[in-house]
């Protein structure tokens, strides 16, 4: 069984079709699915999702693009939204310096914020970063010096330095179709040398195709495509890497109820 550790099953070209893009899943060897959030506005119907599907579970959290439209959000709200049983990560939070849809100073606050609340509830903290690297790691180490949290790095693309500092503060990293693409071969450098214990696999979907679905809206599905391509890569059994990125996502999400 493989987990798709981050989806957005709430986005076009998946809610329009999510029972048939659940059961294609299910039908791949997908057995769960982490339903994630960007805004406020989502929240209710990603946990409706996870309320309705016994293998999906939900987060709570703003995205970085979002930040300037959640700027006075209350860590009051997202603490009280982290407290539904089929909750079970907060975010997807962070920063991103590429697309700057939202002022920097509103993103690093925002991502103080949900760092304290991950820290409160000890729900695992989900982390999107893009050309933010240098405030990412500031922040993680500073605020990892206030009390640990756990987390992981989503849709892993950034430098083999920034990968090893985060693993050495603690965190996981989860892994996308992008390190299927041609051109990623410093990702695949990376990827072949992230430990077992900290390594988990997603789709990002209906983001970021895997080959050979390049060009394709994403599926939960085609987890399985990555999955098969980094055990190639790592030279490992792809069952044995669906075990152990299984039991690594189940460690870390351990509220939910497996």
């Amino acid at each position: 069984m493989l987990v798709d550790s981050h989806c957005h099953l709430e986005y076009k070209g998946l809610v329009d079709d999510q029972a048939g893009v659940l059961a294609r899943a299910r039908e791949a060897g997908v057995g769960q699915f982490l339903n994630i959030s960007t805004r406020q506005s989502e929240w209710e119907q990603v946990v409706g999702t996870a309320e309705r599907e016994p293998d999906v579970w939900a987060s709570v959290g703003i995205h970085p693009h979002e930040a300037d439209q959640h700027a006075d959000l209350g860590r009051e709200a997202l603490l009280q939204a982290a407290a539904h049983p089929r909750v079970i990560g907060i975010g997807e939070t962070g920063l991103d310096y590429y697309y700057d849809r939202s002022d920097r100073a509103t993103q690093r606050d925002l991502f103080r914020m949900h760092i304290g609340v991950s820290r409160e509830t000890g729900l695992p903290l989900i982390i999107h970063t893009r050309d933010a690297d240098d405030d990412t790691l500031a922040m993680l180490e500073e605020e990892t010096g206030k009390g640990a949290f756990p987390a992981l790095i989503h849709c892993f693309t950034a430098s083999a330095e920034f990968g090893q500092r985060v693993l050495e503060l603690g965190l996981s990293i989860s892994l996308s179709g992008i390190v299927t693409f041609k051109n990623a071969t410093d990702l695949q450098e990376i990827a072949k040398k992230i430990p077992r214990d900290r390594l988990l696999v997603e789709t990002d979907s209906p983001f970021l195709a895997p080959v050979p679905h390049r060009g394709k809206p994403c599926e939960p599905a085609y987890v399985t495509n990555t999955a098969q391509f980094l055990a190639d890569l790592r030279g490992e059994d792809v069952n044995d890497l669906a075990e152990y990125t299984t039991a690594n996502f189940r460690r870390l999400f351990n509220k939910a109820a497996f």
